[in-house]
């Protein structure tokens, strides 16, 4: 199934939830530790970079300095779509809420910081029921 390309059906459709837990950025150089269950992972020259359950990182002391929530937009965004990033983040910006975004195939993520949860997910509903 194709996704969704059309800005407004995107924004009005995006349906933000809250994964339930906490989640941190780690980084390593060489490769994820056996047995991590990772929501995210980018390799890069320096290393890579993971987003993985607090709890994890903790039980395998692992360190991080970011403590996130996942908010995850339930519309099936098209990789191609133009503008839902640029729209979210702005949202989230005039609330003054940080923002790290990932795309998967069939959704956009975001990681903002987890006292701010609350302020990003009713910046998101805002924006949805007012896309224009």
């Amino acid at each position: 199934m194709a996704g969704e390309r059309d800005l407004q059906k995107l924004l009005s459709g995006m349906h933000p939830v809250r994964n339930p837990g906490r989640y941190v950025y780690c980084t390593l150089p060489g490769k994820v530790p056996t047995g991590l269950r990772p929501v995210v992972t980018v390799a890069e020259p320096e290393g890579v970079t993971f987003v993985v359950a607090q709890e994890e990182a903790d039980a395998l002391g692992l360190p991080y300095s970011f403590v996130a929530a996942w908010l995850t937009l339930q519309v099936h965004s098209a990789l191609d779509a133009v503008g839902l990033t640029a729209a979210v983040a702005t949202a989230l910006a005039d609330r003054g809420v940080s923002c790290n975004v990932v795309a998967g195939f069939h959704h956009d993520h975001l990681f903002v910081p987890v006292h701010d949860a609350d302020r990003a997910l009713a910046a998101l509903h805002a924006l949805a029921a007012d896309p224009a």
